[in-house]
């Protein structure tokens, strides 16, 4: 069998990490400890941890006395002879933890301590809470506290301080003789105000006009209000009949999330009280159960009072309710043992193989562009050099009266003096009053992956959606907010680095968003460049309902799919109205406080990345059909929460069209072929100027900012995506909305010949015998006007006569001969 190949790259070969006191290998004890074995280990250990100290603490209760002075001899008789004269049910382990829990700290208020292990070992085990463990901890602590000191003063008050001591503990006791060398008996009265404090500020009592309100439904409250014997009630009458009605008094009581709901049923007109009329009968209610769960009373009486209804709390109140009952949502809950991949997944390289700038080789450099410079009448009053990984940049202060346009035509002139390919001239630097170089260095450092997600900077980041794209000049790490960004526009010629820097982008997103947070819609064109993410389907992606693979290549399934985001950026703006907010990161702060109802088909939203790997090819093949969705979800999804990272190799005005470079403010660019392509994704030249090898220029908020992108590869993201697909997922990708392709569009749908306007068989023999499918040429031979022409043409595709819209070109005519052509105009109905 033959051996796995070594893991790493081409930099270097992974070598074991070796102790070096020991010679041993070492391990890393984090991610054992991390690992979703050892969380159901921890967890089933704090559950036995619980149960164990639960059962020490209730057979102290009986048996502590006895072990007391058996514990207390522990330090001068052997433990083994100690053991045996134990008499609690857990030997030695449950006297010693008793002695401490119970007789010196808490009395029997400890009992309640073992819950708190027990239920969070019950949440790494089974991923749920029985009750919300963070609110139950706060409460198991301070009723522990105040019960042992509540039984600290009936201990104190009783003088059963020998016999009973157990019921206070150390705790209670001591603070009670604190508070009775103060207050003597008034002492209770500080415990019970601790008591209200904690009630009123735990329990949110805002005012003490609830404590009298009946917590009993309007049934119960109007059966209590009866009086015993005969009952006088009122009833309305018909206008037609003289004779008293059947009047119904429907008491609702149903527990709804609603707050537009009225508790009495909106269909049932309410009536004023009126004067005690009619004949005194017994109260006698009978009782049915009614539709929707409600319970109902009629009264089968002569006269009905109109009994006072309790109205059911607002919304807000019940979302208090609701949040002080079970917390905050977590939109985790679904996979709570999900864990983030570490950076030992990723290749470390030594510093050892990274080559260093010298300080010749800086001097050598300052003396060549002064002295450069200077042979053309320019003089440098100072000169510094900042190392970058790339590149070194060189600032230089000029001499008065020099102008900086003088020296940006020298540029070619100093990459002659250099001999180095890729000067950059940056005049002037932004707010720094100086001119700045950009010289490649000989020897380029490698910005690792490892090196920039392991930082403190990107593990602190608090930016909603994070990616690192690299270092910089002065080589500190580059990190930006995407989701402020709000989409990104890459270019590049083939093997300047597009592909990895996708992928670093994706990796940065994955290393800091749960999957409940975030989602990828991943197009790839090529088949080749995102297959290695396919793994993640169950955790990060999105796809269509019915669709097989989750990484989209096919461009009918990609035009499908763009169209669904459409569908899902407009379904998340009715929601974000519903909610009264403005953003998806204000929606999702008000679900997670549960105040929005999920009844409703309100649900917490993720994020949802876009990315194109080549925009080119689906220009080609699609043209409008793909440029209009892209378009509208630039200038319209970023509130919701929908971004876009969308890449080309051709950054030409055919691929990257005015309508699609308007709405992405934020471009990158990798070395490109020449300065036309440069000024197209740029707006700006320079990017022809980059050394290649992830060498790249960012443009945002009207700065250029050049940046070494790291390098990630092809071993390391197997190793991320193999650790995460290994995890429980969900049930399946993201689901995004269907969408139903427009069967006009594909030249399928079938129209009535009456239509047809009546020169489209006209038109028709025009195109097949000019064979040119052109608006134009219909307008011209025909005399007709440019709308009605159109028309004409969009008929003539859905008829299947000329093929689909492709940009400036004609349209491409199906038929080559006017016979074919008749045949088919007669059976559409077409003279």
């Amino acid at each position: 069998m033959s051996e796995k190949p070594p893991r790493g790259n081409t930099h270097r070969q992974k070598a074991p990490k070796v102790n070096q006191a020991a010679g041993q290998l070492s391990f890393d004890w984090r991610q054992i400890v991390s690992s979703p074995k050892s969380i159901l280990a921890w967890g089933t250990f704090l559950m036995l941890l619980g149960l164990l100290l639960e059962i020490a603490f209730l057979s102290y209760i009986f048996t502590g006395t006895a072990d007391q002075s058996v514990v207390d001899a522990l330090g001068e008789e052997p433990v083994r002879h100690v053991g045996r004269q134990t008499r609690n049910l857990l030997g030695l382990f449950g006297a010693t933890a008793s002695q401490i829990f119970v007789y010196r700290w808490f009395g029997v208020a400890a009992l309640a301590l073992p819950l708190v292990p027990f239920f969070s070992g019950w949440k790494l085990v089974f991923g749920t809470e029985p009750l919300p463990l963070a609110r139950t901890t706060q409460e198991i602590v301070f009723y522990t506290l105040w019960i042992s000191v509540l039984m600290g003063y009936i201990v104190l008050m009783s003088g059963t301080e020998q016999r009973l001591s157990f019921l206070s503990g150390g705790f209670g006791y001591e603070v009670n003789t604190l508070l009775f060398d103060l207050l003597r008996w008034g002492s209770i009265l500080v415990i019970v105000f601790v008591l209200f404090v904690f009630v009123v500020y735990f329990y949110n009592v805002s005012s003490p006009e609830r404590w009298g309100q009946s917590t009993s439904s309007p049934l119960e409250t109007a059966v209590d209000a009866e009086p015993a014997g005969p009952t006088t009630v009122v009833v309305e009458e018909e206008e037609e009949k003289p004779a008293p009605a059947l009047t119904s008094l429907r008491a609702v009581m149903e527990d709804t999330y609603d707050d537009d709901e009225d508790v009495l049923d909106p269909e049932e007109e309410q009536v004023p009280p009126a004067p005690v009329v009619g004949l005194e009968v017994p109260f006698q209610p009978e009782l049915e159960i009614a539709p929707a769960n409600a319970l109902r009373l009629e009264l089968e009486v002569e006269e009905v009072p109109l009994l006072p209804v309790e109205e059911e709390p607002e919304g807000d109140d019940i979302s208090e309710r609701v949040l002080r009952e079970f917390g905050q949502y977590d939109p985790t809950i679904d996979l709570p043992a999900y864990q983030f991949p570490t950076v030992d997944l990723l290749n470390e390289i030594s510093d050892n193989h990274q080559e260093k700038v010298s300080q010749d080789e800086l001097e050598s450099n300052k003396e060549r562009i002064v002295e450069t410079l200077k042979s053309y009448g320019i003089n440098i009053a100072k000169i510094k050099a900042t190392i970058g990984p790339t590149v070194t940049l060189y600032e230089i202060v000029p001499e008065a009266g020099v102008r900086i346009s003088k020296i940006q035509n020298l540029e070619k002139d100093i990459a002659l003096s250099l001999a180095a390919l890729g000067i950059r001239i940056i005049a002037p630097m932004p707010g720094r009053g100086t001119i700045g170089i950009e010289v490649p260095n000989k020897n380029r450092e490698t910005v690792f992956i490892r090196s920039v997600l392991g930082s403190e900077r990107f593990q602190k980041s608090t930016y909603d959606l994070p990616i690192v794209l690299g270092k910089t000049v002065s080589n500190e790490i580059h990190i930006v907010d995407l989701a402020k960004m709000p989409h990104l526009l890459m270019a590049g010629a083939t093997g300047q680095g597009k592909s990895v820097g996708l992928n670093v982008i994706l990796a940065s997103l994955i290393y800091k968003k749960h999957p409940a947070q975030l989602k990828f819609v991943l197009v790839d064109p090529k088949k080749v460049e995102l297959t290695l993410f396919n793994k993640l389907e169950r955790h990060y992606l999105a796809k269509l309902p019915n669709s097989e693979e989750a990484i989209i290549t096919d461009t009918k399934k990609v035009i499908y799919t763009l169209n669904s985001l459409c569908i899902e950026m407009d379904s998340r703006y009715d929601l974000l109205k519903e909610a009264a907010v403005r953003n998806l990161k204000e929606y999702n702060a008000k679900f997670v406080q549960r105040r929005l109802n999920p009844e409703k088909g309100h649900r917490f939203l993720p994020y949802i990345v876009l990315v194109i790997d080549e925009l080119a090819d689906l220009m080609m093949t699609a043209g409008k059909e793909v440029e209009t969705p892209i378009a509208r979800l630039a200038q319209l999804a970023r509130a919701v929460g929908i971004h876009l990272v969308v890449a080309t190799q051709r950054p030409s005005v055919k691929v990257i069209t005015g309508l699609i470079k308007a709405n992405f403010p934020a471009r990158l660019s990798f070395r490109v072929t020449s300065s036309i392509d440069s000024r197209t994704i740029l707006d700006t030249g320079g990017a022809e100027q980059l050394v290649g090898q992830g060498d790249m220029l960012l443009a945002i908020n009207s700065d250029i900012i050049r940046l070494q992108c790291p390098f990630i590869d092809t071993r390391e993201i197997e190793d991320v995506c193999d650790f995460i697909g290994s995890q429980r997922g969900y049930e399946s990708a993201y689901a995004l909305p269907e969408y139903e392709g427009d069967e006009a569009s594909e030249g399928r749908a079938e129209l009535d010949a009456e239509d047809f306007d009546p020169l489209l068989g006209e038109a028709a023999r025009l195109l097949v015998a000019h064979q040119q499918g052109s608006t134009s040429l219909i307008q011209r031979k025909m005399k007709l006007g440019y709308n009605r022409a159109g028309r004409i043409v969009d008929q003539l595709e859905i008829t299947g006569i000329v093929g689909p819209f492709t940009g400036s070109k004609a349209r491409d005519v199906l038929f080559h001969d006017l016979e074919s052509l008749e045949q088919h105009l007669r059976s559409l109905g077409i003279a």
